[in-house]
C-alpha cells in the first residue's frame, strides 16, 4: 500500500513513518503538511495540487489539522484516493462535507484511532443503558500543547453514552459556578491540559451509594499509529462509503 501521510511533520506523523519505516507492504511515498522537513525521506508538498506521485497513491493518512481537510478532501475525491481521517476538532459543516464526500471515496474517521478506546466507546454505550439512572461525567487530560477541548474523544465517548440513554443527554463543556441541581441527563465534560500526558479518558457513573469507573490511559502515541495502520489496511479493501473504528474491530 502506498501512502501519503498527512500531517507528516507532526508528532503523529513522525510516528506513523518510525512504524512503517521498515515494512516490506506499506510505503509512504509523499507527505503534505504547513511546513518541510529534511529529515523524512520523502518528499513534503505544502499544496498537494503539485504532488508527483499521486497516480500512485493507494490512501491518505490524516493526521493534521481542520484547516487542512478541505485541500484534502478536493485532492482525493479528484483522484479516487481512499482517507483515513484521524485528525479532531472539526466543525459541523466540515463533518457534514467528510461524510459528503464518502458517497465517492471509502473514508474511514475517528475521533480516536486507538483499539482500546474504542472498545471502551461500545461498553459505554451498553453500560449508560443499562446503569439508566446513574450519573455520568467524563473527564479527558491531554498534553500542554494541544489546541481543542474538549477532545474528540471525549466527545465521542459522550455520543456513545447519549446513544446508550436514547439521545436524551446533553453535553455540559467544564462544569463551574453553583448549580442549584443536577440534571439526570446532563453529562459534565471536563478538561486538563499540562505537561506530556499522551491522553486519559474515564467515563465516571455514580450512583446511590455505587461508583462504577472506566478509564483509558495511552501511554505512548504509537498506540494511534498501529490503529492508524489497522485501519488503512481495512479501508483498501472496501467500496466508497463512510467507515468507523468498530467497522474495523
Amino acid at each position: 500500500m502506498k501512502i501519503i501521510l498527512s500531517g507528516a511533520t507532526g508528532k503523529m506523523g513522525h510516528m506513523i513513518f518510525d512504524t512503517l519505516k521498515n515494512s516490506k507492504e506499506h510505503q509512504i511515498v509523499a507527505g503534505y503538511a504547513a511546513e518541510l522537513d529534511p529529515d523524512l525521506p520523502f518528499p513534503i508538498y505544502l499544496n498537494l495540487n503539485e504532488c508527483q506521485e499521486k497516480e500512485s497513491i493507494d490512501l491518505i493518512i490524516d493526521f493534521s489539522s481542520p484547516n487542512s481537510i478541505d485541500h484534502l478532501l478536493d485532492f482525493a475525491l479528484e483522484n479516487k484516493i481512499a482517507m483515513v481521517i484521524a485528525s479532531t476538532g472539526f466543525s459541523n459543516e466540515q463533518e457534514d462535507r467528510i461524510k459528503k464526500a464518502a458517497d465517492d471515496i471509502p473514508i474511514l474517521h475517528s475521533k480516536n484511532m486507538s483499539l482500546g478506546v474504542n472498545v471502551m466507546q461500545i461498553l459505554v454505550e451498553k453500560m449508560a443503558a443499562v446503569l439508566s439512572d446513574f450519573d455520568i461525567e467524563i473527564i479527558e487530560k491531554h498534553h500542554r500543547y494541544k489546541k481543542d477541548s474538549p477532545s474528540g474523544t471525549a466527545k465521542m465517548l459522550f455520543e456513545s453514552a447519549n446513544k446508550g440513554r436514547q439521545n436524551k443527554l446533553h453535553e455540559l463543556d467544564g462544569r463551574a459556578g453553583i448549580y442549584d441541581d443536577r440534571d439526570i441527563n446532563e453529562v459534565g465534560i471536563s478538561a486538563i491540559r499540562g505537561g506530556t500526558i499522551v491522553g486519559e479518558h474515564s467515563v465516571i457513573f455514580a450512583g446511590q451509594d455505587e461508583i462504577l469507573e472506566i478509564k483509558h490511559t495511552a501511554n505512548s502515541r504509537a498506540i494511534f499509529a498501529n490503529g492508524a495502520i489497522k485501519a488503512a489496511e481495512f479501508l483498501i479493501k472496501q467500496k466508497p462509503g463512510f467507515y468507523t473504528m468498530n467497522d474495523v474491530l
